[in-house]
């Protein structure tokens, strides 16, 4: 089975939802993992009512958070980038999660570095230890 195209632009939100939904392996597979309780094709069927503007079925917020980030685990960035300029944004840069662990490390350092600084120059201060002048 080949991977599905993947559109550089969409028309529309209903669009970028559907590619999205495509890229991610079809109705059935992302509809089954979004509603689990639902047997596969009934999740399926269930989904593709919700991609289409004509139906009253829609995604709910935290659903569509999850294609975001399924989408973005898979190296799929069509809703990401819809959103973003539809909204008059830049597109979005996903980030490392690697890159994100490292900066973070380095802030931690930095900051454990910071007190043990403040408390060394606590104790050269020659203060006295109850904290009154």
């Amino acid at each position: 089975m080949s991977d599905p195209q993947i559109p550089l632009f969409v028309d529309d939100y209903s669009d970028a939802i559907r590619a999205t939904v495509e890229a991610l392996g079809g109705y059935k597979r992302v509809g089954a993992e979004l509603r689990p309780e639902l047997r596969v094709d009934a999740a399926g069927r269930w989904l593709a009512d919700c991609c289409s503007p004509d139906r009253r079925e829609k995604l709910d917020p935290d659903q569509l958070a999850f294609l975001r980030r399924a989408a973005r685990a898979k190296g799929v960035h069509i809703l990401a980038t819809f959103e973003a300029r539809d909204a008059g944004y830049a597109d979005p840069v996903p980030v490392k999660v690697e890159d994100v662990r490292e900066r973070l490390q380095r802030e931690f350092v930095s900051a454990v570095k910071a007190v043990q600084d403040l408390a060394a120059r606590l104790e050269t201060s020659g203060l006295p230890s109850g904290g009154k002048l």
